[in-house]
């Protein structure tokens, strides 16, 4: 008799465990709607990663994935920036120079490429004779929204710009507050 109290009692305990658990991943489940405002507080440092590989802008807090965003890139979506019209989104650890509102896509984030990174593989480009003479590097590469009303760009995945970094606007707007001249923008392959 003894025995049958203690497995009911660890029935009870493992059912209550098992609610109690799936209450509380249900209340804070978070959705493609819940937006940055409502999971961070005000004046957070953030930090983004961009992955050309999955289309993907990630937020980050320190080491913890807040958030992740669709993106698409430049017509060449796959290799490292070489040089300016090459329509392909440089590789690299970038800051922010600006940003600013933009009357053709909502909001602009000036990253800083050319950087003293994006600077040395340019010229052994150069040296190597993968860039000829008289061609620049390029500038004004940054993190945009879309023209009004094109948002199926993002969802269908069409690689639009010259080489920067394009998601929906609505999304730039969310991540536009947390930008500062501090963010560390990482784009990766």
């Amino acid at each position: 008799m003894k025995t049958l109290s203690v497995f009911f009692a660890c029935i009870s305990i493992i059912l209550c465990l098992q609610s109690c658990k799936r209450e509380t991943s249900n209340s804070n489940s978070q959705t493609p709607e819940t937006t940055l405002k409502q999971l961070l507080p005000a004046n957070t440092s953030i930090r983004i990663l961009i992955d050309k590989s999955d289309y993907t802008l990630s937020v980050f807090t320190a080491d913890t994935l807040v958030k992740q965003y669709d993106v698409v890139f430049g017509g060449n979506p796959v290799d490292d920036k070489e040089k300016e019209g090459d329509k392909r989104t440089p590789e690299g650890v970038f800051g922010v120079r600006d940003k600013y509102p933009h009357r053709s896509w909502s909001k602009f984030i000036w990253i800083d490429y050319p950087n003293a990174s994006s600077w040395k593989k340019f010229n052994q480009r150069k040296a190597e004779g993968i860039i000829n003479e008289g061609e620049t590097i390029g500038g004004e590469v940054g993190i945009h929204g879309v023209p009004d009303g094109m948002d199926n760009i993002i969802d269908e995945k069409q690689n639009w710009t010259l080489g920067c970094i394009s998601m929906k606007n609505k999304h730039v707007n969310e991540i536009y507050p947390y930008i500062t001249k501090q963010t560390q923008i990482t784009i990766q392959k």
